[in-house]
């Protein structure tokens, strides 16, 4: 595993518009922090009948997951002063087309740290990986999280049985085409 710790360098910190909000490479260093964070939010992450799964994990499970290299996708930890209270990623679909899931702590929603944590990789997936468009899925039902995506930018695409599904088109800086 030579890569496995330089890896974690390529994704810097990032910094968000929200003092002391940073994001990071979400890995195995932090499953114990994680696994705390799943306990304690396993109602807050099904009161919608979403994320079932990562509410049922065990320990081994959410620690296993954290193991896996999710490149070329980005799986970040949400952090305030510090503190693990959420989690964002983008997901390599169809690069440069992304998908995208967050969820927060439920002590750490209506604070506006979704959306600064959103913003934030969005903008660092759209300049650093050259992401075109990004989806996002919400469970009917998950009106804050829609609320999040529209605050964000995104637009309704389809509605499906379940759930919505949500784009947002990045527009590539000018200097990228040729004059």
């Amino acid at each position: 595993m030579a890569g496995s710790h330089h890896d974690k360098h390529f994704f810097p910190e990032l910094k968000t518009s929200v003092s002391g909000l940073t994001l990071c490479a979400l890995d195995a260093e932090q499953a114990d922090e994680y696994y705390a964070l799943i306990d304690r939010n396993r109602e807050h992450l099904t009161q919608n009948g979403d994320y079932q799964a990562l509410a049922a994990s065990d320990y081994k499970t959410a620690h296993a997951e954290l193991l896996d290299d999710p490149s070329p996708s980005l799986r970040c930890g949400v952090l305030l002063h510090r503190t693990l209270i959420g989690r964002v990623d983008l997901v390599a679909v169809n690069p440069p087309k992304y998908g995208f899931g967050y969820w927060l702590d439920h002590e750490a929603t209506g604070h506006g740290y979704a959306t600064a944590a959103c913003h934030t990789l969005i903008k660092y997936g759209a300049t650093m990986l050259g992401a075109t468009d990004v989806f996002a899925g919400v469970t009917h039902g998950n009106g804050k999280s829609g609320a999040v995506l529209t605050r964000l930018g995104f637009k309704v695409a389809e509605v499906f049985e379940t759930y919505t599904r949500y784009h947002l088109a990045l527009v590539a800086s000018p200097c990228t085409y040729p004059a």
